[in-house]
C-alpha cells in the first residue's frame, strides 16, 4: 500500500498553527480548513485514509468512496462516525487515546475554581470601578469558601477524570466518582447520591446511548442548592434547558460548559438566556487543545496510518 492518498477534512478545528507535514511520507496529503456536508463525497472520492475531527461521516457523505480503507479520528469519542456503515463496507476506524487528558483536566479545574471563587464578579468590581469608588480596601461578596470544606463530585472517572480527582484532592475536596465499576482510589456511588451530596460536579463522561442525557432534569433537580456543575464532555449528555433553568432560578451556583449539543453554540440553545450570568461560563470547546495536546495528537494519528498500512491493529474501533 504505496502512495495513498491522504484528504484532512476539517483542518480548521485543530488550530493553525498545526502542520500535516508529517503525513507526506505515507503519500500525497490534501488538507481542507473545512468540508460542508456537499462537499465531502468529492474531497473523499479518491482518498485511502480521511482524518477528521467532527465531520459526519456515513452513508451518504462516503458512499462513493470506493477507495477509502481507513478513517482517522482526531478525537477519543467517535460519535461523528456510522460504525455499522464502516464494519459493512470493511473501512477501519481508527481514534486517538488519552492524548488530551491533562488539557482537559487543567481547564476543568481551572473553570472550577473560577467560579467557586466567583472570580468572573471580583474582576467586574474592579473593572467597573465600584471598587475604586467604595473607598473599602476589601470586598467580600459574593461569599467563597476553602475548597478543604467541598465535595467535588467526579462523573466519569477515566483518564480525564482521575486527573481532576488528583487535583480536587490534592486541594483538599472530598472525593465522590460515578463509575461503572468501583475504583479502589475514590469512593464510588450512584448518580443521584453524587448529585444530592456533591458542591461541585464535572462531568467527564463519553456520549453513547447509555449516556446521553445522563444529566437529566431530576438528577439537576436533586443537586445541593448552591452546587457548581462543570461539563467538559459532551453537551447531549445533560438536559441543557433545565440546567439553563436550575441556573437562572438561583438554584445552581454557578455553571461552566466546554461543550454544547449543537456546536458552534446555535441562537436557539436553551444557554443563550443566561449567557450574560455573573455564574457562567461559557468556552468553545477548547479544553482538548493545549498546543501540546494538539502534538501529541498528530503524532498518534501518524502512528495509527503506520499501523494500519504494516498490517497491524493500533487504536482500532472495532
Amino acid at each position: 500500500m504505496e502512495g495513498i492518498n491522504i484528504a484532512v477534512l476539517d483542518a480548521a478545528t485543530l488550530g493553525d498553527d498545526i502542520s500535516f507535514g508529517q503525513f507526506e511520507k505515507f503519500g500525497r496529503v490534501d488538507v481542507y480548513e473545512r468540508t460542508d456536508t456537499r462537499q465531502i463525497r468529492f474531497r473523499v472520492m479518491d482518498a485511502d485514509v480521511i482524518i477528521v475531527n467532527k465531520i459526519r461521516i456515513n452513508e451518504s457523505t462516503v458512499g462513493e468512496a470506493k477507495r477509502l480503507k481507513l478513517i482517522c479520528v482526531t478525537a477519543t469519542g467517535f460519535d461523528n462516525i456510522d460504525l455499522d456503515m464502516c464494519r459493512r463496507r470493511g473501512i477501519a476506524v481508527a481514534n486517538v487515546r488519552g492524548y488530551s487528558s491533562q488539557s482537559v483536566a487543567q481547564v476543568t479545574v481551572a473553570l472550577a475554581l473560577s467560579l467557586v471563587n466567583h472570580i468572573p464578579s471580583y474582576d467586574r468590581y474592579v473593572k467597573d470601578y465600584s471598587y475604586s469608588r467604595s473607598g473599602v480596601q476589601n470586598h467580600l461578596k459574593p461569599v467563597f469558601h476553602e475548597l478543604s470544606s467541598l465535595t467535588w463530585g467526579i462523573v466519569g472517572l477515566g483518564g480525564i477524570g482521575l486527573r481532576v480527582a488528583e487535583a480536587a484532592k490534592a486541594l483538599g475536596c472530598e472525593i465522590l466518582a460515578f463509575k461503572r465499576r468501583p475504583d479502589p482510589l475514590y469512593k464510588c456511588v450512584k448518580l443521584e447520591e453524587l448529585c444530592r451530596r456533591s458542591d461541585i460536579i464535572s462531568i467527564h463522561l463519553p456520549l453513547n446511548d447509555i449516556t446521553r442525557g445522563i444529566i437529566s432534569a431530576e438528577r439537576i433537580a436533586e443537586m445541593k442548592p448552591g452546587a457548581v456543575v462543570v461539563n467538559a464532555a459532551r453537551g447531549a449528555v445533560t438536559d441543557e434547558a433545565a440546567l439553563a433553568a436550575a441556573v437562572a432560578d438561583g438554584r445552581l451556583g454557578g455553571f461552566a460548559t466546554d461543550v454544547y449539543s449543537e456546536e458552534p453554540l446555535s441562537a436557539s440553545s436553551p444557554y443563550i438566556s443566561i449567557m450574560d450570568m455573573p455564574n457562567v461560563l461559557f468556552t468553545p470547546h477548547m479544553a482538548w487543545g493545549a498546543y501540546e495536546a494538539r502534538i501529541r495528537c498528530m503524532d498518534e494519528i501518524e502512528k495509527n496510518i503506520a499501523a494500519f498500512m504494516n498490517g497491524r491493529k493500533r487504536n482500532r474501533v472495532d
